[in-house]
């Protein structure tokens, strides 16, 4: 026997059945693309398994889906004025993607970077300022780079090269990481990763739009653990401008985490 059933019920019941499928389908594409399904791969060179396993190994951060992060962001000025702010970072290590909220005087304000995608998701034009001699979108990729350093390793899209002799940076030894290829239009025309010698955390990278004669680099500092995970990231950044030849100059931020959590 066929039950017909009546017309509103019948696309009650469709619409019932694709927005399941729908939710379905996007948290198994959102679980691939954040928390790959692989075993631990065999990597190339010293590099980039030694930086993986100083922050807590390759299985420990393939279980981290999103970081979550609190914090007192200090920026400088020339002058040796400063502001003062609080901001929360959830960094997505896995979609290389950062998105970064604030409550301001202004108005709330969200800021979010996926690779090489940035946008304001909140906020007016006004957002795209600091109140220091850096942009939006540069403390953003600086942020995004020194806590995720050791899994950027492993992007296909991007092609590393190491110099096997240590330098002297800022009177610590480490050997330069520098990227050398990208499948995409890199936003800076040269990143260089350094690893420490006694460490092998990249605690320091630097940056350089050579076309546009601007030159960053980002510290991290106090590498701690993650509450209930293994994975370690910086309790500390630093952003400073440089010149060409990567000598730190100013500072113009400082950010100290005062909570690390995580979800897998």
């Amino acid at each position: 026997m066929v039950i017909r059933l009546p017309d509103m019920v019948r696309w009650l019941v469709l619409t019932i059945v694709l927005f399941m499928f729908g939710c379905v389908q996007k948290h198994i594409a959102d679980t691939s693309a954040s928390k790959p399904d692989i075993a631990e791969p065999v990597l190339t060179g010293t590099y980039a398994p030694r930086a993986i396993r100083a922050a807590g190994g390759y299985q420990s951060w393939i279980k981290t889906k999103q970081l979550e992060l609190d914090c007192i962001v200090t920026f400088y000025n020339p002058d040796g004025s400063f502001y003062l702010t609080e901001q929360h970072h959830e960094v997505s290590p896995w979609l290389n993607s950062v998105r970064i909220s604030a409550q301001e005087p202004e108005g709330k304000l969200v800021w979010q970077l996926s690779g090489e995608d940035f946008r304001v998701v909140e906020g007016n034009e006004q957002f795209y300022f600091l109140p220091t001699p850096i942009n939006v979108r540069d403390f953003t990729e600086a942020v995004l780079y020194i806590t995720t350093a050791p899994i950027r390793f492993l992007d296909s899209k991007v092609e590393f090269e190491e110099t096997l002799v240590p330098i002297r940076m800022e009177g610590l030894w480490c050997y330069p990481i520098e990227r050398v290829g990208s499948n995409l239009k890199p936003y800076w025309s040269q990143v260089v990763l350094y690893q420490s010698k006694d460490t092998s955390f990249v605690d320091m990278i630097w940056f350089a739009d050579v076309d546009g004669d601007r030159y960053l680099a980002v510290r991290g500092y106090d590498y701690s653990k993650v509450e209930k995970k293994t994975v370690l990231v910086p309790a500390k950044i630093e952003i400073f401008k440089t010149n060409l030849k990567g000598v730190l100059q100013q500072r113009l931020v400082k950010i100290d985490y005062y909570s690390l959590t995580a979800t897998e």
